[in-house]
């Protein structure tokens, strides 16, 4: 293959993960401040955005939330997102300005809670 066409194909390559990375950044700022809007009792107010995995052909995205509450509260949470996702998707469409906003899955994640474990297992060996 000449050394042109590699090179174009990796600078396509790039500019798509870096628009893959743009709007995966662009959907978790959305979501978070969408969050605090949201009216079902089943999603808690203390709910954090952990990270959102666009696909290549921005389809399907992946958003892992979890709880300070707990992992319970976390997976009760991720019910009300899930029945409320055709509402998110939609906002998200108006917000972003997107043509076709990726189907979402929201994923419990218990990662807050798992960080506030260590930083109490540090602080009992500090103190």
């Amino acid at each position: 293959m000449c050394l042109a066409v590699q090179k174009q194909k990796g600078m396509a390559l790039s500019m798509a993960s870096y628009k893959i990375g743009r709007l995966s950044e662009d959907i978790k700022r959305e979501l978070s401040a969408m969050l605090r809007e949201l009216k079902d009792p089943r999603i808690s107010k203390l709910l954090s955005i952990v990270r959102v995995e666009v696909s290549g052909d921005l389809s399907h995205c992946k958003v892992n939330v979890s709880a300070i509450e707990g992992f319970e509260k976390t997976k009760e949470s991720v019910e009300g997102l899930t029945s409320a996702s055709g509402f998110i998707r939609r906002e998200l469409t108006n917000r972003l300005h997107l043509r076709k906003c990726p189907e979402m899955k929201f994923i419990a994640d218990d990662s807050i809670e798992h960080s506030a474990q260590i930083s109490k297992l540090i602080k009992d060996v500090t103190d």
